[in-house]
């Protein structure tokens, strides 16, 4: 306790050291009533001065290479611009060390991350809108002698994939741009297809109809948990948007609104499934469920749900050099499958200000290069098992020969990037503002607490917990 207690002192000596550089007006122009700046685009766009950019990302050595290479790409149109990149390790090592360096506005130029770490740069007012670069009509020439405009064009913004696209507007009302999209993943229903076929059972498209497949998964084999779900906080939120009931919102006076009889229902449900065996998830197992799937002896899994991002892991083992299975992949169980909705996932670019104006811009050229050519994205998508953020990566020959191989015994990250394409039109993203991280991670543990409770009072559990959600919420969001 005395630990957490600390942890968040210091979280709020942060906060308050944040916002006194704001009010001392470092590197700020004038910004309207909720904080925000028009970034002001000059007129000549980028003017082949010499700059440095610096970008924080998480990639290991594989994504490395890739970036590596289409950094001199980039290089060959833009010589003066030096990238250099670092990785932070994780995601939230990405967080932790521009936390750390925005008090002092040492910041990076572009980080790679997550909306609610954008939510949490904002506090101090550093991530730059991106809506005036976007629209930009600037003319820029680069070193081939290209003339193409700064912003992005028409056809270039009808090229995103519309549900990866608005994440970047759901940080306020306003719909203000903050991020572009850099690489995404979802979450699909992994199931091992040679079991189904061999015991005449169909692939749920409902809950519903998940229930019953449990139900006669179980019958086959009493020892066996039919279903993994890798996030509980992914499973919450998820049927939170499936059934249209609330979760939270931007209004600062009311962001935590999931205490409603809606969500109190399904998870009482999906309690009754654990208690009669018939799912699991990450937590409550010890580690990711695709260890279940993948098992050869011992108890086992014959569905999961999990991230597109982890295909490779739901990889079927051999034995004796054969596949033990084929795994098969569907759009998750859907309250209404006509109106399907998937959790969009994975890392976005922002851009921190800076008080070089051409190394702002140059930053947002190599942010549109890096979201905008399609080699790039299809390279970085074969390599990371990440869906590519623009449709027209579908065309390039190389791509189409790799999604046109895949399968369900070697080539699995294909076969999860081609689900994640196809389902596209059911994406959505939750509002993400300071403490939208805070709910995602107390949805989750609710969740959790709630399937293993063995208590009789399955109302007065959830009252508690519930309860309990919402106020750790208030508390850490301040």
């Amino acid at each position: 306790m005395k630990k957490k207690i600390l942890s968040l002192l210091l979280v709020a000596a942060m906060m308050l050291t944040m916002f006194a550089l704001v009010s001392c007006g470092q590197g700020e122009t004038s910004r309207d009533e909720e904080g925000l700046k028009e970034y002001e685009v000059p007129e000549v766009g980028y003017d082949g001065s010499a700059v440095t950019v610096v970008f924080y990302h998480s990639m290991g050595a594989k994504l490395r290479g890739v970036l590596d290479t289409y950094i001199a790409e980039f290089n060959k149109l833009y010589p003066n611009i030096t990238i250099e990149h670092s990785s932070m390790g994780d995601y939230d090592g990405v967080r932790d060390q521009i936390k750390t360096q925005l008090t002092a506005g040492e910041q990076p130029n572009i980080a790679y991350c997550y909306p609610d770490h954008v939510a949490l740069y904002n506090v101090a007012k550093k991530v730059i809108p991106l809506d005036s670069l976007i629209n930009s009509t600037a003319e820029v020439t680069d070193a081939l002698g290209n003339k193409t405009v700064l912003g992005l064009t028409a056809e270039q913004k009808a090229d995103f994939i519309p549900g990866y696209y608005a994440e970047g507007a759901a940080f306020d009302t306003k719909g203000t741009m903050y991020t572009l999209p850099m690489s995404k993943s979802t979450e699909a229903l992994y199931y091992n297809k040679t079991f189904f076929e061999q015991n005449g059972l169909t692939v749920p498209t409902t809950w519903e109809e998940m229930e019953q497949v449990c139900k006669d998964i179980k019958a086959i084999d009493p020892n066996c948990v039919p279903l993994g779900y890798d996030s509980e906080a992914n499973w919450f939120i998820t049927m939170c948007e499936q059934y249209g009931s609330d979760y939270t919102s931007l209004d600062e006076n009311e962001h935590f609104k999931f205490d409603n009889e809606t969500n109190r229902s399904f998870v009482k449900k999906f309690r009754d499934w654990h208690q009669k065996g018939y799912v699991t998830t990450e937590a409550i197992y010890g580690s990711y469920t695709s260890g279940l799937f993948t098992a050869t002896e011992g108890q086992r899994c014959y569905m999961v749900i999990g991230s597109t991002g982890g295909a490779s892991y739901q990889t079927p083992p051999t034995v004796d050099g054969q596949p033990l299975f084929e795994t098969g992949m569907a759009t998750p169980p859907q309250v209404n499958p006509s109106a399907p909705k998937v959790i969009s996932q994975g890392p976005s670019l922002c851009l921190f200000e800076s008080d070089n104006q051409q190394e702002v811009i140059a930053s947002w050229l190599f942010m549109k290069f890096l979201t905008t050519n399609v080699s790039f994205q299809a390279e970085f998508s074969m390599a990371s098992g990440y869906a590519p953020v623009i449709k027209s990566v579908q065309e390039n020959e190389i791509y189409k020969d790799w999604l046109d191989k895949a399968n369900g015994v070697n080539n699995l990250t294909a076969l999860s990037v081609k689900l994640a394409l196809a389902q596209s039109d059911a994406y959505f993203v939750s509002p993400a503002f300071n403490g939208s991280s805070v709910a995602r991670d107390q949805v989750g543990i609710l969740m959790q607490d709630a399937l293993v409770s063995t208590d009789a009072n399955v109302d007065a559990v959830l009252d508690r917990l519930f309860q309990k959600a919402i106020d750790e919420c208030e508390y850490q969001a301040g």
